[in-house]
């Protein structure tokens, strides 16, 4: 008896093992079909072509070590294109990771393309691309960690940031930066990048509130089907360009559009959809600022902080007939970003030499660079 209990117990051991390897190599077939089917075998040709090093490929296991499993208290936001954890390499390197809720099987060669281009992207404004992870279900992508919350935040508060004062100068320096950073993506790379979903939430604020502009959710879509437009829609109400909303189709000037919510948010402090202060109806900001700005009536909507500042209401006055240009009804109409980021560099150094503090010189210095790298 004792015999056969021993061979039992030997049969049953190898039984296991061979199942566990079994499982093992069907999860390695499987991890190189993931890796083959997302483009990894493409992209890995294009990296050496074009002689890319700026992107790191991980394997899953790594994403999985630097998200703690994905551990819901990394997660830094939940979108309509999925969700973003934060993470930390093995180089110690803090990182945000986004992994994506679904890919288009259609769309994976413009997905590998896109990883190109990304990664050629260096401007100090835009959120850079680190690396990818391919032998997974659906693509994951690592950009760099920017540390201080969103613009959304720094603007109307959440449970981590208070509302604190913002001088005009502040609010154009982030204005200025943000507008260089989408005018260098609609012409300073080798072809036209779409942001597609510009909004506070996805302008990013380091720890001297530079600005950076981050998840490029639908750049590489030229046109959507019903579905995906539905999903954008959600993501993007109070942002949404009118001409895209009927023709499905997003261009640079739906850019523009949405950048001139974002000014409407920085001089009023008000959400792109905001809850009026009688009656409490959602409202549309930029529908509201328009029939407030043709009533020349706008300036009740400021921010006090600045509606109050005499010496700066040129230089408002100005930016919000900038704003209310971005919000014209015909893409034709509107300016280009690159219109946008000189008309804005131009208020912002007027407005830093009526501050007088000091600072004026800096504010020219930083500004040069931007207009230089955009």
């Amino acid at each position: 008896f004792a015999g056969l209990s021993v061979s039992a117990v030997v049969i049953i051991s190898s039984a296991c093992l061979l199942a566990l390897q079994l499982q093992r190599k069907k999860h390695r077939k499987e991890k190189d079909e993931y890796f083959k089917q997302n483009g990894g075998l493409m992209l890995y040709d294009e990296m050496r072509s074009r002689q890319v090093d700026t992107v790191r490929i991980l394997t899953q296991k790594e994403i999985k070590i630097a998200t703690d499993n994905y551990n819901e208290d990394r997660v830094l936001g939940c979108g309509g294109h999925g969700m973003v954890y934060k993470g930390t390499l093995d180089d110690l390197r803090e990182v945000a990771i986004k992994k994506s809720k679904v890919i288009n099987d259609d769309c994976r060669d413009e997905f590998v393309n896109e990883i190109i281009i990304l990664s050629q992207i260096n401007h100090r404004n835009i959120v850079r691309l680190l690396g990818c992870c391919l032998d997974i279900d659906v693509p994951v992508l690592v950009y760099e960690f920017v540390s201080n919350g969103t613009l959304y935040e720094f603007l109307h508060g959440s449970a981590d940031h208070n509302l604190s004062p913002i001088p005009l100068d502040l609010r154009l320096k982030i204005a200025t930066q943000s507008a260089e950073a989408l005018a260098y993506l609609h012409s300073s790379t080798s072809r036209t990048i779409l942001h597609g979903d510009v909004k506070s939430a996805n302008i990013l604020l380091d720890d001297q509130r530079h600005p950076k502009v981050a998840d490029f959710g639908a750049s590489a879509l030229k046109s959507m089907d019903e579905s995906e437009f539905i999903m954008l829609v959600q993501g993007t109400l109070g942002y949404l360009d009118p001409e895209s909303f009927i023709s499905h189709v997003l261009t640079d000037k739906s850019d523009v559009y949405s950048f001139g919510v974002v000014l409407l948010e920085l001089m009023t402090r008000k959400r792109a959809l905001y809850a009026d202060s009688s009656s409490k109806e959602k409202r549309s900001l930029s529908h509201s600022f328009l029939l407030m700005f043709h009533q020349n009536m706008h300036l009740k909507m400021l921010d006090s902080e600045i509606a109050e500042d005499a010496a700066a209401m040129v230089v408002v006055e100005k930016l919000a007939a900038l704003a209310v240009h971005c919000l014209s009804a015909r893409g034709d109409d509107r300016p280009t970003m690159k219109e946008v980021a000189e008309r804005l560099q131009v208020l912002w150094r007027i407005q830093m030499r009526q501050a007088g503090d000091g600072d004026n010189d800096d504010g020219n210095d930083e500004g040069s660079r931007g207009a230089a790298a955009g």
